[in-house]
């Protein structure tokens, strides 16, 4: 990896960790609070409207921002035509849902969902909005701009939703805070992107673009599908109640799996893209992708697994225990979304959006049985029936990448076993330290003290190669952050 990519990689996943910091995580703060405010039923409700929203949002932008991504050189009139396409089909899916809001409030046997789905359903039209300025902040692997808006508008809608849920708003306290979010991040992706829209359509790039982007648009789809439809055999033959239980479990596992997944892909795709002629380049950079993403993922989703109760009971109550299984099996499947991410970009960055597509129908047919188990036998099953199936979509998902960059799935599974071994020794160490009947203020911070010291004393024992990139990549950043303190100092004085 040449010096100027490989510094363009490290500002890129630096800035892009900092903003899922920023949103996602200070979000995650937020929902703590809310956690206590409200009650699991309530957030069983904003579960049960969250597959529409997210298939409407797969549809809205269609492929279209990948499409771009990849592209080589961009037109403006390019922007101009997917910009317009997303609005018109977010306005279209926005008046469907509006008019479909009593079916699904039957559906669910939900009275309040009517008002809730309408009102929250304004979300797309927002979303659309965003999209191209995104589009060209990730072009440019600019997530500084990126990070100031989530950060604005991650802590501004956090206020609205608490001063929401103090005021005794229930369930809305949740649909003020997702809205005033997407609001703000919208509105201030505009204000900082240089890029404004000018009347123009052209079926020519909108043929091209969608010829690839149609392809992920039907796998994206058939993602989001299944990654909520859990929501709907839970909220349709359970209670809103125990929804609420699960949503806060995978909440909590996707302040690892979800947003590492999320830094990985917005960085790694427009890079990888970019070195897509250089066969040999393009294969020792996703293979230190893949080995140093893994060994941050393994530790923190196995740890998480480990750690579980005591955090649950500290950061939200004992309300929430019921969630605390749930999000024990739930690490096992998340801790493969990463890989999972990291194969399909190179199905993409290749350009074989039909490839994308084969392999997501065929995942998501195998994930049926578990979906079964879990109407007739509970979600228990069904949840571990998701981690059965997580590891067989790896299989297949490594094998076509495979063959696109001559890098076997055996070759991956060995660059990535060693890590996983010493995540699996450390979490069980500091699972089995949760045994002491001990008081969880205690108890938490025994078993992250214990996790920390044995991880960092195996891998400078072992000095594996994945690792020291690790820590070369973090020094970077802190070397960075330390220079520019110093020139703020400077400038001072």
């Amino acid at each position: 990896m040449s010096e100027s990519l490989k510094n363009k990689t490290v500002r890129g996943v630096g800035w892009s960790f900092v903003d899922n910091i920023a949103s996602s995580g200070v979000t995650f703060l937020v929902g703590l609070v809310l956690a206590r405010l409200l009650t699991p039923a309530e957030y069983g409700i904003m579960a049960m409207i969250a597959i529409f929203i997210a298939v409407s949002n797969s549809i809205v932008d269609s492929g279209f921002s990948n499409a771009l991504i990849r592209k080589v050189r961009v037109e403006r009139v390019d922007y101009n035509t997917v910009f317009y396409f997303n609005l018109a089909v977010s306005v279209l899916l926005y008046v469907l849902l509006f008019l479909a809001s009593p079916s699904i409030s039957v559906f669910f046997k939900e009275p309040e969902l009517v008002k809730v789905t309408r009102v929250i359903g304004s979300v797309l039209v927002i979303n659309a909005l965003a999209i191209i300025p995104r589009t060209v902040f990730v072009r440019d692997v600019n997530f500084k701009t990126q990070t100031k808006v989530s950060l604005i508008s991650s802590v501004s809608s956090g206020a609205v939703g608490i001063v929401m849920a103090l005021s005794g708003m229930g369930v809305w306290s949740l649909v003020g805070q997702q809205l005033s979010r997407q609001s703000l991040n919208s509105l201030f992706l505009w204000v900082y992107c240089k890029w404004k829209p000018s009347l123009e359509f052209s079926i020519e790039s909108f043929r091209e673009l969608f010829g690839f982007g149609s392809k992920l648009l039907l796998s994206g789809l058939l993602s989001t599908v299944y990654q909520n439809v859990y929501y709907i055999i839970i909220g349709r033959f359970y209670s809103s109640s125990l929804l609420g239980q699960y949503t806060r479990a995978e909440q909590f596992n996707m302040i690892f799996s979800s947003n590492l997944t999320s830094v990985v892909q917005r960085v790694s795709y427009p890079v990888l893209s970019s070195i897509q002629e250089d066969p040999k380049r393009l294969r020792e950079a996703y293979r230190k992708v893949i080995k140093t993403t893994m060994l941050i993922t393994f530790a923190c989703m196995l740890g998480l697994a480990a750690v579980a109760k005591p955090l649950i009971v500290i950061l939200i109550g004992e309300k929430w225990l019921p969630s605390v299984y749930f999000l024990q099996i739930i690490c096992f499947s998340g801790m493969l979304y990463p890989l999972h991410a990291i194969n399909l970009n190179i199905l993409q960055v290749k350009g074989r959006s039909d490839l994308f597509l084969k392999l997501e129908v065929i995942k998501r047919i195998i994930a049926i049985a578990p979906i079964l188990i879990g109407v007739f036998y509970g979600i228990e099953y069904m949840l571990w029936g998701s981690v059965f199936t997580a590891f067989i979509s790896y299989f297949l998902n490594s094998h076509y990448s495979a063959r696109l960059i001559d890098y076997p799935t055996m070759d991956q599974m060995k660059d990535i076993l060693p890590t996983f071994f010493i995540s699996s020794i450390v979490a069980f160490f500091m699972w089995c330290v949760s045994l002491f009947d001990i008081s969880a203020y205690i108890l938490l911070p025994m078993q992250l003290s214990l996790g920390i010291l044995l991880a960092f004393i195996i891998y400078e024992k072992l000095r594996l190669p994945e690792y020291l990139e690790v820590r070369q990549l973090v020094c970077s950043l802190l070397h960075r952050k330390n220079k520019l303190d110093n020139k703020q100092i400077w400038t001072k004085n």
